[in-house]
Formats: structure tokens, sequence, C-alpha cells
């Protein structure tokens, strides 16, 4: 006879309703360790999918992820020239936020040149972008349809197709554009302050007594093109060919005035270490403190639950049952309710963490460690009820 069993059955309602909270606890647990590996995936997402060796960003700066940088995009000319280099491309990256249905609308702009890399890692629905102009690629939690139009700058967009879970390190969605589209919505003005430019450009100039109308008529052209122009990026992105030295490579752009290389593991540092380092250690603070506190709940549910057998306790003592029967029961109460919350709490994450606003990710060792944790603090938590179950006396078994 298994006497754990058995008191299980005589007090199934309460061991239930005990193992049903203990397993949300424990889904809450398993749920901030899938949101600390979620941060990692979402903060390498671009990067990993843009699969570039070297990212070419503005001198002194930890762009383009952490901080601002704007490179002019011819640079990509002389990047496709520095021996071993194999292909080179500009990249333009911009956060928009816009109303649409009334609620706030967030997500990452990307625009990417046609012809080169860093575009959408794989079509799920509908077709790449094949013209120049006013076409989009949304990711799937952009939640828009193909055929659908989004107004972004002065023009509307077309959604012609649709990715997979591409985020920005902040976890919001990626909607993929050309790249002279991109510097359209980042960097072109509207009529208004372009006219605006041009009459401060013409006062500017009129004050020069020492101009000609002919070269007054230059230079109102030439600036007025300058300020105007949209050909910038925030990085050029570059894979090197086989058999090239990624070192020798970094040392012969960092030559160059204005512009610093930073390798693919440089670029992770930056997000994960940087970037997110205060959200990684806030959460697992809070894993951390979760365990503790289940560890008490199950210390006292074990407690009263042994209070509550105290004559059962005693008779069997009495009738000459040996300390290992009355600790094995306890034992195996703690380890079955540890295991059928965890069992629980999974499969409640199972079942909803797709419904989380932020990437979930479960890793196998990440539940198989909480797995041998909860076991381990079931055994430690079973010996509060033990050490008390071992100090009744076969007497109060006759007590009133």
């Amino acid at each position: 006879m298994n006497l754990a069993v058995r008191d299980i059955r005589y007090h199934l309602g309460r061991f239930i309703l005990t193992s049903v909270g203990l397993g949300l606890l424990l889904g809450v647990v398993m749920s901030m360790g899938g949101i600390y590996r979620g941060l990692f995936a979402d903060a390498l997402a671009v990067l990993n999918h843009t699969r570039a060796d070297i990212w070419v960003v503005q001198q002194d700066t930890n762009g383009p992820f952490a901080e601002n940088s704007r490179i002019p995009e011819d640079i990509k000319y002389r990047i496709k020239g520095v021996p071993g280099v194999a292909q080179a491309s500009p990249l333009s990256f911009e956060t928009l936020q816009l109303e649409r249905g009334g609620r706030p609308f967030r997500f990452f702009l990307i625009g990417y040149d046609l012809n080169g890399f860093g575009g959408p890692p794989v079509i799920t629905a509908g077709r790449n972008i094949r013209q120049k102009h006013y076409e989009l690629v949304a990711a799937k939690g952009m939640n828009m349809a193909l055929g659908e139009k989004l107004h972004l700058g002065l023009h509307d967009y077309t959604v012609v197709g649709i990715t997979g879970k591409v985020v920005s390190s902040s976890g919001d969605p990626a909607a993929y554009v050309s790249l002279s589209d991109a510097q359209d919505i980042q960097f072109k003005k509207d009529n208004d302050a372009i006219r605006s430019d041009r009459a401060r450009i013409d006062a500017n100039l009129s004050r020069i007594q020492t101009l000609s109308p002919t070269q007054t008529k230059f230079l109102r052209q030439n600036v007025a093109a300058i300020a105007e122009s949209t050909h910038t990026v925030n990085t050029v992105v570059a894979r090197l060919a086989p058999g090239a030295d990624l070192s020798q490579v970094k040392e012969r752009i960092n030559r160059w005035n204005h512009f610093r290389p930073l390798s693919e593991e440089e670029q992770s540092r930056i997000l994960t270490k940087g970037m997110i380092e205060k959200a990684r250690m806030q959460l697992g603070l809070f894993r951390i403190i979760l365990l503790v506190i289940s560890a008490v709940i199950i210390s006292l549910i074990i407690y009263t639950s042994t209070l509550d057998k105290i004559r059962v306790i005693a008779t069997l003592k009495l009738i000459g049952s040996p300390n290992r029967v009355i600790v094995g029961m306890i034992l195996q109460q703690s380890l079955l309710m540890g295991v059928i919350a965890y069992a629980i709490g999974y499969l409640l994450l199972l079942m909803t963490y797709d419904k989380f606003p932020r990437r979930i990710v479960l890793e196998p060792f990440d539940l198989r460690l909480l797995l041998a944790i909860v076991i381990v603090i079931c055994i430690l938590a079973s010996f509060v009820g033990i050490r008390k179950a071992l100090k009744v006396e076969p007497a109060e078994a006759l007590g009133g």
C-alpha cells in the first residue's frame, strides 16, 4: 500500500487546488525564462537575418542599433573595393509610430538595396519587393494583410509580402521597403520645409555682396541640392570573401576618416550587453524571487499537511511502522505536488505563449534545469514536515 497516494486520494480536492496554484506560479517562472531568452532573440533578430560580417557605421558611434549613425550611401563603392570584401550593401533603419484603427501602431522600418542583401529573410505569403517604389513587406507581427496600404511619409505603400517574426531590439515588428523609399521616408522634407529652406538659403546668399548673379544662382542650386539630398544611410554591411581575414579588412576600413567597422560579434555584444542588460538582470532577479516564493509555499503546504496527519503518523508509530515509511509518505507527496505543478505550468505556458506581446523562447535546457530545481526545492521543503513528523510521539494516537 502506498500511503502517499492513499492520503492524496483522501484529500484530493485540496491537493488538486494546491497543485494548480503552484502550477500557475511555476508557469510564471517559466515565462520569465522564456521572456529572458526572447530578449536575446529579439535583440539579435535583424543582426542574424542580415548575416553580415562587418557593419560600417559613423565614426565614434555604436550604431546603427544602439546609437544614431549616418553615413553617405556611396561609401558602399569604397567598401566593395576593399580587398577581402565580397559584397557590400547599404541599409536604413527607423522606428515609426503611427495611428492605426485609433490605436498607436509602432514598427521598425528597414530599407535595403534591392540588388544587395539585408532584405526579408523568408517570404511566407505574397512576394518580395520588385518595384523601386511604394511596395512593402511586413513582418507577421504587424498583422497586416496582402494588398493593405500604409501611409508613410508623403506616399502610400502597398503590402506585397509577409515575412516571418522579424523584430527590432525593442520587440517592434519590422517592415521592409526599398532603400530609396526608406531614405525618402526618413530624410525627405515636405514641400513647406523645402520652400522654407530655399528661402533661408536665398536670404543668406543675398547678404554676400561680392557674388555675381551667376555665382549666386550656382551656389543656390548646389547648396539646395545638398540640403535636400536623401542619399544617406545608417550603415553599410559587408560580407567577406572565403578565406578573407576579418581583422585585416577592418583595419583597412578603420584607416578612413568618419567610419567605424564593427564585426558581427561586436554588434552582438553591443546589443546584448548594452541595450538589454538591465532588463536581463531584472528578469533574472524576478525568477529567483519567484523560486524562493515557490519553496516557501511548498514548505508551508507540506507542514500544514503534516499537522493534519499528526494522529495518523502517531498511529503508524504505535503499530510499529519504521520512520522510513513516514518519511517516504511525506517526501513522495512533496515530489508529486512539485512534478504535477510543473506539468500544469508547462501546459498552460504552451497554450498561451503565442499570446504574449513579447517573444517567448522555451529552451529545453532551461526547462530541464527548472524541473531539477523544482525537485530539489520539493525535497528540501519536505524536510520541514519530516522534522515535525519524526517528533510525534506514539502516545498522541491515544489522545482525545
